[in-house]
């Protein structure tokens, strides 16, 4: 039998590996063989079922189960896919065979040539030519095999990579993300000298001290007399540690086998490396012969930087840093788990621009290139390990079966990331309860890394304040903000308090996060979190068939939107029963990596330079960052007035040191006429940077000027108001007439936070009218009219009144005690078809509401009807504009409908009714309307956070009583 399937290594937690190298940093990409492309392909119902005949193709890195198999993806976040309990798989155990031929370099004669894997799910098996090679498990790291003595330089190698998708490692994979299975990252075959670098270490200090520690290993045995390694920074000669060479030859424990080295060198005036200014220098570390020629050559990138907890204060370069951050799968819509360079590039630069300086890479550690970039762009890694045993977390974190797992797992991603400047913090894992395995990883990490702090989630909740337990920071998920703001207060804080998880962006959400940060800025102590999350996981299926569109798909989408007979797919959409719905949906871009309106707050809180106060004499500047002053940005004035003028003139942007302010004269001698007066400042950058090209907007600090002065059109009489026979508003483009709404397509906050089963069972989904009076008073006519739900009767007062070319509409609404929290209260009309361009004075121009509304400036917008709308994956409230003041509604010909409110107010034009959305599981689904369903709302719930952590704070809900509100329509 196959001594491979003989150990049966997915149901045996004790094998973690078998025949596999040790991790380590050194650069092997110069000269390797890629063997990415199209591999012969088996899939198996059991990895011990017999193959047959024929074979199919497969293109390697990629998951089998988005490229036309039977096996396809399944998303679960707590539960696990199958029964089994841990350690044991289900008998039912796809596995995919993939083989192809080699022709191995003749020119490798002589030197040892090794096999790389970058990453399979979860269990791999190695042959070549028929003989077993190698086991690994750990389904997010490289797995290398020594294949010098079984491929032969010059000749054809036949190379087989089987690959399990459950095992007992499943167990510790429990991540909140798409089942997959096959090979996720490049495959590569590489040699070297049998003399060789085993492993480079590199410290690189604040103070410019460079440290480089290197191990030497010789496939044919004991090293040879006379190797020598040698260093060069940017021409820059690093110098030979004697003293530890000294102790070396001493130390009889030593091996002859394993050579140790050290070189250090000192960097005058050193450029220091941070996620503002991210300075690298080129290492070149190389190891000789006796005779002083290269064996062995490898590059590295070095950021000099410090990182440090004093206090309980996380300090990067000896400053106390804000980490905004946002947690980060591998994920593309189209090939599940695999990511080319370009994506992640793009994932960074997207980040970049809307203001994040910081990535957890949850649940595992993510593809290599990842901290290329994050050293090269700027970015503070949480570097996360591929631990996560949520729905047998208890029993795991103290299984002596799974112990090895645990530690090979952390160690293994400290090995592999330890040089990476972008690396701050390791992480032992997610969700995965506390027990010994993570004190005896953590033990492991403070051994070999003491310069970097490490946290985990499971442990710190434990106690926030707790020194002894394995995590150097407070790291807690979902934290409602007073709470962290007590802790803060409490005197009793000894660690950072920085959120590992905190405003979860399912669907149309991220509600208080301005006020989150208000707190946070405000509070030493805290010092910010990571978002959940980057991504929607949502992947491309076909409508017809629902079969996923794999690499074929690409262009099939835009815009957040997939292209007619596509839709963005969520748990439950591949036929599977065991599954978690559109919990999958939570990031902040959409699958196709188009930003959700959320980011737009982000930018704004996260701002570099921000208007402090205004003040008779001038405005006042802040400098935000860390790190820097604000010559790499540039800035233009903005004056917005509510006659409709904007006026605009260059900004010189003062000279600022990290933390300074300064006073600027108003750009503009305020017109005196009146009104509403808003000043922005529009920010960009001055020149190109890798990550934005001049001119690319990176914040709109704001500030009132003058407030609104309210003015009251006086009534006509010669012009009646019209009504029908209940009451209701006659106008010639109105379909349908204004009524009361207290309900809206409940958001995935509000479904998973409870509120819209409230909102359901209070009947607001299904309000019954009810006239009570119809009065006329000369052109004037007052309508009451009785909203019934299932508990209680809402009383609602419309007077109309004629004014010049137009009607104001005076509405009341009491709301009885038992709707002490509902989702709006206003009016709801719809328009005539040819509507198709909204121009308002107020918040935009994308979408916000009354608890995310600060990256949404105060200007006058004009967005088609067609785009106001938000496609979150699962239809609900979206479009949502706060804040208007005015707006219009017109056709080509500028003929239309204008709306002026008594106050700003939260308004919404889209082409779907409310049940329209409710009904609908996807976009596929809705039909749109011709003409416009407009809601003006006296008041909006906020929408929080509730799918995962807080509601909205009781500022941004609706109290029972009355409510008022006023508007005018006319025709333009």
């Amino acid at each position: 039998m196959d001594p491979l399937l003989a150990l049966r290594p997915w149901e045996a937690p004790e094998v973690t590996s078998w025949g596999r190298l040790p991790m380590n940093a050194v650069d092997r990409r110069s000269g390797a063989l890629c063997l990415d492309g199209d591999w012969r392909f088996q899939l198996l119902p059991a990895p011990d079922a017999p193959l047959a005949e024929a074979w199919s193709s497969s293109y390697v890195p990629g998951v089998w189960t988005l490229q036309g198999t039977d096996d396809l993806p399944q998303y679960t976040n707590v539960r696990m896919p199958f029964a089994e309990f841990p350690p044991a798989s289900p008998a039912a155990n796809p596995t995919g065979v993939h083989e192809r031929e080699v022709d191995v370099p003749a020119e490798w004669a002589g030197r040892r040539i090794v096999l790389r894997i970058g990453a399979a799910e979860s269990v791999l098996l190695v042959h070549v030519d028929g003989r077993p090679v190698g086991i690994s498990k750990d389904s997010h790291l490289a797995a290398e095999f020594d294949l010098s003595g079984v491929v032969r330089p010059g000749e054809r190698a036949v190379v087989r990579l089987t690959v399990v998708k459950w095992s007992d490692a499943s167990h510790i994979e429990d991540q909140d993300q798409w089942w997959h299975g096959g090979i996720t990252r490049s495959v590569l075959l590489y040699a070297t000298d049998p003399l060789h670098l085993a492993d480079v270490t590199v410290r690189a200090r604040l103070d410019g001290e460079l440290q480089v520690d290197c191990r030497v290993r010789d496939t044919g045995g004991a090293l040879p007399e006379g190797w020598y390694v040698s260093g060069e920074l940017e021409g820059h000669l690093l110098a030979q540690d004697e003293e530890f060479d000294r102790v070396n030859a001493e130390d009889e424990r030593v091996s002859a086998f394993l050579g140790e080295a050290r070189m250090r060198t000192t960097v005058p005036e050193v450029r220091t490396w941070n996620a503002e200014t991210p300075e690298l220098y080129g290492l070149t570390v190389r190891l000789h012969r006796a005779d002083g020629t290269v064996a062995d050559t490898s590059y590295h990138r070095v950021g000099f930087r410090d990182v440090e907890i004093v206090g309980r204060d996380l300090l990067v370069n000896g400053e106390r840093v804000f980490i905004r951050g946002v947690n980060r799968h591998d994920f593309h819509p189209l090939t599940g788990r695999t990511v080319s360079y370009e994506d992640m590039r793009a994932d960074l630069v997207l980040l970049k621009r809307f203001g994040f300086n910081a990535i957890r890479t949850a649940h595992y550690p993510n593809d290599p290139g990842l901290y290329d970039l994050a050293d090269e762009l700027g970015f503070y890694v949480v570097d996360e390990a591929d631990i996560e045993s949520h729905d047998h977390a208890h029993e795991i974190a103290d299984d002596p079966r799974y112990l090895n797992a645990f530690v090979d797992r952390v160690s293994r991603m400290v090995l592999r990331d330890k040089n990476h400047p972008s690396v701050i913090i390791w992480s032992l894992g997610n969700e995965s309860d506390y027990g010994a395995h993570h004190d005896a990883a953590a033990g492991w990490v403070r051994r070999y890394d003491p310069t970097r702090p490490l946290q985990y989630e499971g442990a710190a909740k434990r106690g926030w304040a707790d020194p002894d337990l394995a995590s150097d920071i407070a790291c807690p998920m979902y934290a409602p903000i007073e709470d962290c703001v007590a802790h803060a207060l409490s005197g009793e804080q000894t660690k950072p308090l920085i959120q590992c998880e905190y405003s979860h962006a399912m669907g149309n959400s991220n509600g208080t996060l301005a006020d989150h940060w208000a707190a946070i800025e405000s509070t030493p102590g805290l010092q910010g979190g990571f978002i959940w999350e980057f991504w929607d996981h949502g992947i491309l299926q076909r409508v017809s068939d629902g079969r996923p569109a794999g690499r074929a798909g690409a262009g099939l989408y835009d815009n957040g939107v997939a292209a007619p007979g596509h839709r963005w797919a969520y748990g439950g959409d591949f036929g599977e029963t065991i599954h978690d719905g559109a919990f999958i949906a939570d990031g902040v871009v959409f699958p196709d990596r188009t930003p959700k309106p959320a980011l737009y707050e982000h930018r704004e809180i996260a701002a570099p330079v921000r208007i402090q106060c205004f003040k008779h004499e001038g405005i006042v500047l802040g400098n935000h960052q860390h790190f820097r002053g604000l010559d790499w940005l540039t800035g233009r004035w903005e004056l917005s007035l509510a006659d409709g003028r904007t006026l605009t003139a260059p900004a010189e942007l003062p000279d600022l040191c990290p933390g300074e302010t300064a006073a600027v004269p108003l750009p503009f001698e305020l017109p005196r006429d009146g009104g509403e007066a808003w000043l922005t400042l529009r920010v960009t950058t001055a020149e190109d940077l890798p990550w934005a090209p001049r001119g690319t907007e990176v914040c709109t600090p704001q500030v009132r000027l003058r407030a609104a002065s309210v003015v009251q059109d006086p009534p006509v009489a010669d012009r009646p108001v019209e009504v029908d026979g209940e009451g209701l508003l006659v106008h010639p483009l109105l379909t349908a007439a204004p009524t009361l709404s207290l309900w809206r397509a409940p958001t995935d906050n509000d479904e998973l936070g409870g509120m819209a089963l409230r909102w359901r069972a209070w009947g607001l989904d299904s309000l019954v009218r009810k006239v009570v009076s119809v009065r006329r008073d000369g052109a004037r006519v007052s309508v009451i009219a009785e909203y019934a739900g299932t508990v209680g009767v809402v009383r609602h007062r419309q007077v109309f009144t004629p004014v010049e070319g137009g009607v104001r509409i005076d509405e009341q609404a009491e709301l009885p005690d038992q709707f002490d929290d509902v989702a709006r209260v206003g009016s709801v009309f719809e328009t005539v078809a040819g509507l198709d361009l909204l121009d308002w004075f107020g918040q935009g121009p994308w979408e916000s509401y009354p608890d995310r509304s600060a990256g949404a400036p105060v200007g006058h917008h004009s967005v088609p009807v067609d785009e106001l709308f938000t496609p979150y994956l699962r239809p609900q409230e979206s479009g949502g504009r706060h804040g208007v003041r005015r707006f219009t509604l017109s056709a080509p010909d500028a003929t239309g409908l204008a709306v002026t409110l008594d106050q700003p107010r939260q308004v919404s034009v889209t082409r779907h009714r409310a049940e329209d959305l409710t009904a609908a599981s996807h976009h596929d689904e809705l039909v749109p309307r011709s003409g416009c369903v407009v809601h003006i709302d006296a008041a909006h719930r906020g929408l929080g956070t509730a799918s995962c952590g807080p509601d909205t704070s009781p500022s941004y809900r609706i109290a029972p009583g009355v409510h008022r509100w006023s508007w005018t329509l006319r025709v333009l």
